[in-house]
């Protein structure tokens, strides 16, 4: 008796034991494959400096189809795995929208989450019985802390993707999305990013979306007038120029690169003046970057892409009786671009839509890393400058003979520690001598070779912008704003967070005609084999007893 007293008290002393060493270690295990349930040393470092409570209402929640019951269960997942590091300062609920009592509250909710930043989905499914329902969700969630408030959309990627890779996507991008909301609502410090819009023609109107998003998480300078440099600034981007750049100009741009500053240019390698109703020429643009661009291992061609995978106009094919039909055609000079890197930037985006892209090449920088970005597919036709950009061109089949130019860079991100351009060419004498550098620290720099990448359209009948990537004639929305501020983030994101965007998790899908074809052999199996298991366990006890006790 004394002995099994002294076992269970040792037994207990072991448990407690346990239970304080755990208190004082903690650690986590993620035996998945691929890592789901484990967030980066990023998102745990933001989590656990948060000075301030912050509190995730989600709005997925409600009876789903398994795609979007997975991505319920992954954000519910992530988000216990952010209140675990958060140190009691992350809270979260989820709630289903469409559970007001009546027609009227339901739209009132609506209302109140589309206003909010919530985009709704119209989400069709089948039951057991065949009958197909249809149901508006708001696959999102509102973050906030005190009284400031951050919309985040859980449905996202590639919208060429099938619908369960999209679904997907959007699990592989939840950490991201999530984090990335938490970090603008903890972090007081504001990152400065400069605009260089005095070399462009475009009008306001068509810069205000790019502009207002960039706005919500930095604060944003426009040329600054004119300053004698770009110190100071976390990101220089350098939007649409149309009028060469002057060198003292040109010499400030290189020197904030090579002093470690992060710079993005959208510009174009031909010039399209606004097309009549014939057409037009295009004519080489000489923005005098050419040769700066050449130093950092990169040469922006002069030359027009004509791509198969296309973007609509819409064109008179004719008439219908005293009226003419229009009719959306494929227009080859804007490119639809889905090809993209395997790179935080470009990872999960949906497709770029461009207007009179040019292409980009690579040439040797010693020192230089070059990963492309975003390319073309590899029904390419390439046309040198000047060239007839006609409307005859979407009236007409194309030959695929003729479209055997290969893929082409589109968007390239140079890293590393950049040499001056002027190296060699600055005397002693110049007044620029002193605070001169001819190498310097690691920066980034990204070139996409269209201007028009950061362009939004206009809803003229209203004056309003529409949103940045959107096509009026398809009514879809493209990746641009996605492609222009993640590739933001890379060049400012000290912290590292845009690193959770290579996160993968593999998708392990079920052989549905092998289901089918077997569906009741597996459906004995999983019914009669525990039940066996069971007799079978009860058999063998059984006869132990009888040879044990006769």
């Amino acid at each position: 008796m004394k002995k099994t007293i002294f076992r269970f008290l040792a037994l207990v002393a072991i448990l407690a034991g346990i239970n304080w060493l755990a208190s004082l270690l903690f650690f986590r295990l993620d035996l998945t494959d691929d890592k789901r349930y484990s967030i980066s040393d990023a998102t745990k470092q933001l989590l656990e400096n948060l000075d301030k409570d912050v509190q995730v209402n989600v709005y997925l929640a409600g009876d789903f189809p398994p795609g979007f019951k997975r991505l319920e269960n992954a954000t519910r997942e992530m988000l216990d795995e952010f209140k675990t590091y958060s140190n009691g300062k992350l809270s979260f609920q989820f709630s289903d929208p469409s559970s007001a009592t009546n027609d009227e509250a339901r739209k009132k909710q609506y209302q109140n989450l589309v206003e909010r930043g919530l985009t709704p989905t119209n989400l069709h499914a089948t039951d057991p019985d065949g009958k197909r329902t249809e149901k508006i969700i708001f696959p999102g969630a509102i973050v906030q802390a005190d009284t400031l408030a951050v919309p985040v959309q859980l449905l996202k990627g590639n919208k060429s993707s099938s619908p369960d890779e999209q679904l997907n996507q959007s699990v592989e991008g939840l950490e991201f999305e999530l984090s990335s909301a938490i970090r603008l609502l903890a972090n007081p410090e504001r990152k400065k990013v400069g605009l260089v819009v005095s070399h462009t023609q475009i009008a306001p109107s068509r810069l205000s979306d790019l502009i207002a998003t960039i706005q919500q998480q930095y604060d944003v300078f426009l040329d600054m007038n004119n300053p004698s440099s770009y110190d100071g600034l976390d990101a220089l981007l350098i939007l649409k120029p149309d009028s060469a750049f002057s060198e003292d100009e040109k010499f400030k741009i290189d020197q904030y690169v090579v002093g470690g500053g992060h710079a993005m240019f959208f510009v174009d390698g031909a010039h399209v003046d606004s097309v009549n109703l014939e057409g037009t020429y295009a004519q080489p643009l000489d923005l005098n970057l050419g040769d700066l661009f050449f130093k950092w291992g990169a040469r922006l061609n002069t030359n027009l892409v004509k791509d198969m995978n296309c973007a609509q106009i819409l064109l008179n094919v004719g008439t219908m009786g005293d009226k003419p039909e229009i009719k959306p055609m494929p227009w080859r000079f804007f490119p639809v671009l889905n090809n993209l890197g395997n790179h935080p930037v470009t990872r999960n985006i949906n497709a770029v839509y461009t207007r009179f892209l040019s292409s980009l090449d690579t040439v040797r920088a010693d020192g230089i890393h070059k990963t492309p970005l975003i390319m073309t597919s590899p029904y390419t036709q390439l046309l040198n400058t000047p060239a007839l950009v006609g409307y005859n061109e979407a009236r007409k089949q194309p030959e695929p003979a003729e479209y055997n130019n290969g893929v082409k860079i589109a968007g390239l991100l140079l890293e590393g520690s950049f040499a001056s351009l002027y190296a060699n060419r600055i005397l002693p004498g110049d007044p620029r001598h002193a605070n001169f550098k001819a190498s310097g620290t690691p920066g980034k720099v990204i070139i996409f070779a269209d201007g028009d990448i950061i362009v939004n359209d206009v809803d003229y009948k209203r004056s309003a912008p529409l949103p940045l990537g959107y096509d009026r004639i398809t009514g879809m929305t493209f990746g641009n704003k996605d492609l222009v501020m993640h590739a933001l983030d890379y060049l400012t994101d000290d912290q590292g967070l845009i690193t959770a965007r290579n996160k993968q998790v593999s998708i392990r899908q079920l052989d549905k005609i092998q289901i089918q074809e077997n569906k009741k052999f597996w459906q004995s199996l999983n019914l009669l084999l525990p039940l066996a298991l069971i007799a079978l366990f009860g058999g063998i006890r059984h006869y132990l007893r009888i040879r044990k006790f006769g």
